[in-house]
């Protein structure tokens, strides 16, 4: 009987192999350390997760499939310590631990998060099981979903609009570019590793799931911000209201944020109904990632 749970536990086990395998090969350091800490402290592995169940899908080998994998969580874990930082958003607390600058200390977290930038790269490149095409597709996705064009970006709108009135366009824009583009990209790059990678209806489809769905991981991310508890979630609660940061609830209310939630879940189910494949564990993630209480 197919089980998600087992499913995500599987591919947690499976990422974090492949991490404490690459950065086991490292010449030990108080830098090594904090990386280690940093990106195997624990945390769902959706980005991970995403990679893996678009590339099984469409046929492609967990083997192809493990350096993407492992890239994207280290750009994931870079970008939660570069966050946490007093300059960004000041938090002591990072999957129910102590931050990477609390543990070590701030220097030290920079360093770390500077650090697995280049060795995500360095997953990629080095990588026996991915052809020289796919490895540039694959670097071209990450550097640019997580660059200026990305992620970063999204994380310089958002410290621009705290003390400030914004509209929901703008809290959209915002979160596409903050969280929906590292999940946009797991998916792209899922689908790179697999003989479809042509195909254009199907990347069409996986990028409209993966953008609902990145939007939706936002939203409920702002509702567990409300509703949620510390010691679940591994993080502080309520502090996106502490730093005054637009939220969903704040122009939405609670209710209308659930809905909007779970208006994002039916657009993803919607956009699989275009893949000619078992979408199960797409639908699966998209389920979970509406429902999460952490």
């Amino acid at each position: 009987m197919y089980s998600f749970v087992e499913q995500l536990k599987q591919t947690q086990d499976r990422v974090n192999d492949v991490l404490r395998e690459h950065l086991s090969l490292n010449e030990p350091s108080k830098l090594l350390e904090a990386m280690k800490y940093a990106v195997l402290l624990g945390g769902k592995r959706i980005r991970p997760f995403l990679v893996y169940a678009t590339g099984r899908m469409l046929g492609a080998k967990d083997e192809a499939l493990d350096a993407p994998a492992a890239a994207i969580e280290a750009i994931h874990a870079y970008s939660l310590i570069h966050d946490d930082l007093p300059a960004m958003d000041d938090d002591n607390l990072r999957r129910g631990q102590p931050t990477c600058h609390i543990a070590f200390d701030e220097a030290t977290a920079i360093l770390a998060g500077d650090a697995l930038q280049p060795f995500a790269f360095e997953l990629i490149a080095t990588s026996e099981k991915l052809t020289d095409s796919q490895k540039v597709k694959l670097t071209k996705i990450l550097a640019e979903n997580a660059g200026v064009k990305g992620m970063c970006f999204g994380q310089s709108l958002d410290l621009e609009a705290e003390d400030k009135e914004i509209d929901l366009v703008s809290l959209e824009k915002i979160h596409q570019h903050k969280t929906g583009n590292l999940l946009r990209a797991a998916v792209k790059m899922g689908f790179v590793c697999s003989e479809y990678a042509q195909d254009i209806m199907i990347e069409q489809a996986l990028d409209d799931y993966a953008t609902a769905i990145g939007l939706a991981f936002q939203v409920q991310d702002d509702i567990l911000d409300i509703e949620g508890d510390s010691a679940v979630l591994g993080k502080t609660v309520g502090a996106d209201i502490q730093a005054h940061k637009s939220t969903y609830p704040k122009f939405l209310g609670l209710d209308g944020a659930k809905k909007k939630a779970n208006a994002l879940y039916e657009a993803a189910l919607l956009a699989l109904d275009n893949v000619p494949f078992d979408t199960t564990t797409l639908r699966e993630l998209a389920k979970f990632v509406v429902n999460r209480q952490a």
